[in-house]
């Protein structure tokens, strides 16, 4: 017994050896990444290395277990550390006989290395914490300037606008990825689309999911939708009713097989009214097969020598004429290599455009690593080593959070805040000097965005990581360009990092084959997209063990399932996050997950779905993140209050909690209120940043607990984002009275006016809904010196002017105003702008509805203000008055009000 005692008595000795040995490992293992990069690992090295990969993963493994069953301390006293050690005395044999086993394997992997000669090493390189590149903004202005693209959208405009021609017509758009079809597509688009009674643009991908797909063309009409899921024909029976009667414009982006188009193209009516079909896609034969007709087909050219500097000089330099005469040699054989394909040539400008300084050698590098023969023959192959660089040039940090988007299907919207919690469960987001993980996480959200982006980056146009904006232009979801999702999953391949499983009844689908997989690796992280993967999953496992392959399965994604429970969970002890993204599916029961004892990260969301939780999760201990988002939870969480490591906690309407979680690292709450809630326990969330409650209803009951309110906010002095919802018939003022000290962090705010004073130093966007009482309060804005962005609901019926700069302060800092009031507001010039108010106005958003009479003049005052760029006015019409209402006069109104000011800014109009 002498060995196994000692064995069994070092075990936190041998795991402080793996920890350290963990470590050595990481950052080994970055070396050789950086020296692959360069060429310089031959096939062994590699080898050698993807084993010592999958070492670190069961040494973390390891070391989970450890802390799971062994992990507290040592009792006090001698007969409570005999007890407990007999107790743990199996658990301790099995963790010290796992350790010795992972030790063989790291000193058999030290005498390969040595056997073979395999040393070598390389310096690594760090990030620097970062924001959206400043010039973002900018670059969502320059849509009338896309460069060497004025011809072809004429060429279009002409043929789809052919007064000849009144029956449907279908153009199709053929040609390379990376031309900048989609590009073209939108212009024409944003063009012509206001000579047309609906229009909508929908991207339809590689696999597409039909049903959705006809249900965003759906959505985008306004076409009421039931509240139950519908076949296919169904949508396609609304749609025809709707479509009609009407001329529409529709683009139909990224089509790759001519089953799909079958289908889409019966939710188009053939009629005589002008409407119009226009059609992206890189395979001719489809291009032929969506039109029917070759004289509509038109093929994309790559740029000219001339076009092609502009827009590698402009992404570079910042100007579009020439460039310093010591780099015009390295340009031209770049340029040269590029083909004039506006994809490589933006993607190889963003890796030059982000050095700090520019280094001929490095100029030359990427000159030398370009193939000699794609300038002169575009392929696939010829794009994804362009495609390449850009993820070579990455730090290691930023390659594993971009290898992690390839968990996501094709043109999947990636919201910023879930990606970054999931980057921080699964241990890639790492923090110095006491940093916010979740502000260096974004900051690594930022920078992938900074690096790898196409220059002209607006909604729907090609980019290799397309970044959208919200109203307040802050970018806070992306999606990514096919082309680099087909890079990121042969990278994910190669590493081993993610098994995307694809399943389905049509041939597009890759069948699931765990057995015969595509690697011979454990599975770490899996993805399944469709839309019966979960039931063929369940069905492999029921009633045997777990395939060695997915044993040691941390993270699981599912997306587009339509399967109800879950029970497979039970298999994966080592799972560390769990995201569901359910759509159709009836009933989700994840009862098990209490029993997912590493769970750092839940997340689900559904349509028309009913989740049932567990009564009891007091055992998820590491517990991040809990978001759930469906429309009904059958049970309530007893515990969820005593997480201590809760960070984010988000609530459907379904969970109410009679107390409040008192997790002191709680950062995000998002939940409904019921009446018997006591909020003097708010006050003791020191950390919270981000606060949302909503109240369905509100009783005399709550209105007491309401009075500790406002004091309690008034403690949370790290406080960033404040919403508070109430009846619209109650005033949250009345029922919160005052607040003493306001949190000066507050950064977003979206309450009553009331609430609103000098105080809030640092507020930047404020979001408010003003009734018409409180109208003469609205000057109080303007002195607030950090308001950025501000959106105003004016409920304005039958009295009240709103007048900026009335007596009030200028808005110092305002670049952005959306405001929403009634139709009448703008024909009685009830709404102005004063001389010296908002001199940083950059975007007016005017938005007026329901709108019954005609507007026949703008707001007055408009003139004064100086910096003002883009005027956009959005007219909500009713569906019945849509043919009658006299928008060309309401149009003109705003276009000569923009063409009489000294800016002479954008216009955009529409009607909704």
């Amino acid at each position: 017994m002498g060995d196994e005692y000692k064995k069994l008595k070092e075990v936190r000795k041998q795991v402080s050896f793996l920890k350290d040995e963990l470590t050595t490992m990481s950052a080994f293992l970055e070396k050789l990444a950086f020296m692959d990069d360069d060429g310089e690992l031959d096939h062994l090295v590699r080898d050698w290395r993807n084993h010592v990969r999958e070492m670190t993963y069961d040494i973390e493994d390891c070391i989970d277990d450890f802390m799971h069953r062994l992990g507290s301390a040592d009792a006090s006293g001698f007969i409570k550390k005999t007890a407990r050690r007999l107790k743990t005395l199996r658990v301790r044999h099995q963790i010290a006989k796992q350790i010795d086993e992972i030790k063989a394997r790291v000193i058999e992997a030290n005498q390969r290395r040595r056997r073979y000669e395999l040393d070598g090493c390389s310096n690594s390189r760090a990030s620097e914490s970062v924001a959206i590149d400043p010039r973002l903004t900018a670059l969502y202005q320059k849509a009338d300037n896309l460069v060497g693209i004025d011809g072809p959208t004429e060429e279009l405009i002409q043929l789809l606008t052919d007064a000849g021609q009144q029956k449907l017509m279908v153009v199709s758009i053929v040609g390379f990825g990376g031309l900048g079809k989609t590009t073209l597509a939108k212009q024409v688009y944003d063009k012509i689309g206001q000579q047309f009674d609906c229009k909508a643009f929908v991207s339809v991908s590689q696999r597409p999911d039909i049903a959705r797909l006809l249900s965003t063309i759906q959505s985008k009409f306004n076409i009421q939708e039931s509240s139950q899921a519908r076949e296919v024909q169904d949508i396609i029976d609304d749609i025809r009713y709707y479509l009609g009667n009407k001329r529409y414009l529709i683009v139909v982006d990224d089509l790759w097989k001519q089953e799909a188009w079958n289908i889409i193209h019966c939710a188009f009516p053939e009629n005589s009214n002008g409407s119009r079909v226009i059609v992206t896609t890189r395979v001719e034969d489809v291009a032929c097969w969506a039109c029917s007709n070759h004289r509509y087909i038109y093929k994309m050219k790559p740029l000219n020598s001339d076009d092609s500097k502009k827009m590698f000089f402009n992404r570079v330099f910042g100007f579009e004429d020439g460039c310093p005469s010591q780099y015009e040699k390295v340009s031209a054989e770049i340029l040269k290599k590029c083909g004039g394909l506006p994809l490589a040539i933006i993607t190889i400008a963003s890796l030059l455009a982000v050095r700090p300084t520019r280094i001929m050698q490095e100029w030359e590098r990427i000159q030398n690593s370009l193939g000699t023969a794609f300038g002169t023959n575009p392929s696939l192959e010829g794009m994804r080593q362009i495609l390449n660089l850009s993820y070579k040039n990455l730090p290691f940090n930023l390659r594993t959070c971009l290898l992690y988007l390839g968990k996501y299907p094709e043109d999947f919207y990636i919201e910023r805040d879930d990606v970054v919690r999931q980057w921080i469960a699964e241990g890639f987001v790492r923090s110095s000097r006491g940093q916010d993980l979740e502000d260096v996480g974004k900051s690594y959200f930022n920078e992938l965005i900074n690096r790898i982006k196409f220059e002209y980056i607006l909604l729907f146009l090609t980019g290799l990581i397309q970044p959208e904006q919200n109203d307040y232009r802050e970018v806070t979801r992306c999606r990514v360009h096919d082309m680099m999702l087909d890079l990121i999953l042969s990278r994910c391949k190669e590493d081993n990092f993610i098994n995307v499983a694809y399943s389905g009844s049509g041939k597009d689908y890759m069948a699931i084959d765990w057995q015969h997989g595509y690697s011979s690796n454990k599975v770490r992280r899996l993805s399944l997209q469709s839309m019966v993967v979960e039931s063929d999953f369940a069905v492999l496992i029921e009633g045997r063990a777990v395939p060695a392959q997915l044993a040691q399965v941390r993270s699981i994604s599912l997306f587009e399932n339509s399967a109800g429970g879950v029970p497979w969970l039970l298999h994966f002890k080592y799972l560390r996050l769990l995201h569901i993204m359910s759509y159709g599916t009836k009933r989700v029961d994840l009862t098990v997950v209490s029993q997912l004892l590493h769970l750092r990260y839940l997340m689900i969301v559904g349509d028309w779905c009913e989740v049932e939780l567990p009564s009891r999760i007091c055992g998820l201990v590491h517990l991040e993140t809990l978001e759930i988002a469906c429309d009904v939870v059958t049970s309530i969480l007893l515990d969820i209050v005593s997480l201590t490591c809760l960070s984010n906690l988000t609530l459907p309407s379904g969970v109410q909690l009679n107390r409040l979680p008192n997790s002191k690292s709680l950062r995000t709450l998002h939940i409904c209120h019921p009446p018997d809630m006591d909020f003097n326990a708010l006050g003791e969330l020191t950390n919270l940043r981000d606060l949302c409650l909503y109240f369905n209803e509100v009783e005399s009951s709550t209105a007491s607990n309401l009075d500790s309110l406002g004091s309690s906010i008034g403690k949370l002095q790290n406080l960033r984002y404040l919403e508070i919802q109430l009846p619209s018939d109650i005033s949250i003022d009345g029922l919160m009275g005052s607040l003493s000290d306001f949190p000066r962090s507050i950064e977003i705010l979206d309450l009553g006016p009331e609430w609103i004073n000098a105080a809030l130093i640092n507020l930047r966007r404020l979001d408010l809904s003003v009734p018409e009482t409180c109208t003469d309060e609205v000057g109080v804005l303007g002195e607030l010196p950090s308001l950025v962005h501000l959106r105003l609901q004016l409920e304005l019926k039958s009295k009240g002017t709103i007048m900026f700069g009335g007596g009030g302060g200028s808005f110092p800092a305002l670049e952005d105003v959306f405001l929403s009031c009634d139709g009448d507001v703008a024909s009685q010039s009830r709404l102005g702008f004063q001389a010296g108010v908002m001199p940083k106005l950059q975007r007016l958003v005017l938005w007026f509805g329901p709108c019954e009479l005609g507007i026949d003049t703008a707001p007055v005052g408009m003139e004064h203000l100086s910096s003002l760029q883009l005027i956009d006015v959005r007219i909500l019409v009713a569906p019945e008055k849509r043919n009658v209402y006299p928008w060309d006069t309401a149009e003109h109104v705003f276009r000569e009000a923009a063409q009489a000011h000294p800016n002479q800014p954008a216009i955009k109009f529409d009607f909704v």
